[in-house]
């Protein structure tokens, strides 16, 4: 079956950096685009940042020029590399891909489990 596994979640002070991982089975990575949403408590999840399988990037505003997305096809990871953190960032980040399983016929929604990010003022 598909899985995504996070890491690298944890807790910094504003203005810190974290670099998520999320490492990828069960489907060919390189012919997917992935996603990172993330949820604060008492909110709705919400995009953050997508890569294509072309490496075309796209972000929400309010991460925009502090966060970067990249992807590494011959690790089936993908990162997001986040800078000059604030306490808004607050959250449980999930990785996410809408894609099929190996010898699979059908798109799915694929989601990891999560990793907790706690920003500091």
């Amino acid at each position: 079956q598909v899985q995504l596994v996070e890491s690298g979640g944890g807790s910094v002070q504003s203005g810190g950096s974290l670099r998520l991982s999320c490492t990828v089975s069960g489907m060919i990575f390189s012919l997917y685009a992935m996603d990172w949403y993330r949820q604060a408590p008492g909110k709705q999840r919400e995009f953050v940042a997508t890569i294509t399988s072309s490496d075309s990037t796209n972000y929400v505003g309010s991460v925009e020029g502090r966060f970067t997305i990249s992807r590494d096809n011959a690790k089936n990871t993908v990162y997001l590399q986040m800078n000059n953190l604030i306490p808004e960032d607050t959250a449980v980040y999930f990785c996410h891909s809408k894609a099929k399983r190996l010898g699979g016929s059908y798109l799915n929604d694929y989601w990891g489990q999560g990793t907790q990010v706690t920003v500091s003022a």
